[in-house]
């Protein structure tokens, strides 16, 4: 099912948003991010996350264009149970590498990352599907296969909001064109 942009909710509103046909360019603000204490010491709740509920046994998927310039430039799709619960899955630019990964914060923020420097300008999808204590992401370039990016405990049975993100953490003038947004039916196994 493909989801309207206009179905969702902003976590923090954009400085721009820009119809594209059926995607839609979004303006990250300087210094947004998701993150929790781990190693840093800091809290950043300033993404930009349009959100819906997504319940039990459902997955959301999220296709944009993978076109990162700044340090930390980041989007994909996010998960959010509540302030201190929440997933972010996508690319990443770091240290002038597209990176593929995911911060689960249950608390606290963890982070893993992989290379991805092939994916550059390339259509990336993330899919994260919710089952009743956990998520799995997945990631798939120009339509290909998936490849498994995490399996997350996630609070049992708790209500969830899912979606797009983008954050610039380092930078003005991100932008990243959405492509497309859907809820499907969450994925049945691990393999």
């Amino acid at each position: 099912m493909q989801i309207p942009w206009s179905d969702g909710t902003w976590t923090t509103p954009p400085i721009h948003l820009e119809p594209l046909g059926d995607a839609l360019r979004v303006t990250a603000a300087e210094g947004s991010d998701a993150w929790r204490h781990t190693s840093y010491g800091f809290v950043h709740d300033t993404e930009h996350a349009l959100l819906r509920p997504l319940a039990i046994g459902r997955a959301v998927e999220v296709d944009f264009r993978c076109e990162l310039v700044g340090q930390f430039d980041q989007a994909g799709a996010f998960v959010r149970f509540d302030d201190e619960h929440w997933i972010k899955s996508g690319v990443e630019r770091s240290d002038g590498v597209e990176m593929l990964g995911a911060v689960v914060t249950m608390g606290r923020s963890d982070w893993s990352t992989g290379p991805v420097p092939d994916w550059a300008g390339r259509v990336v999808t993330v899919r994260i599907s919710r089952a009743e204590e956990s998520v799995t992401v997945r990631a798939a370039v120009d339509h290909g296969p998936y490849h498994l990016v995490r399996v997350a405990p996630t609070p049992p049975g708790a209500d969830a909001l899912a979606g797009p993100f983008l954050c610039a953490p380092t930078r003005a003038g991100f932008s990243i064109d959405f492509l497309a947004w859907r809820e499907t039916e969450a994925d049945a196994s691990l393999h």
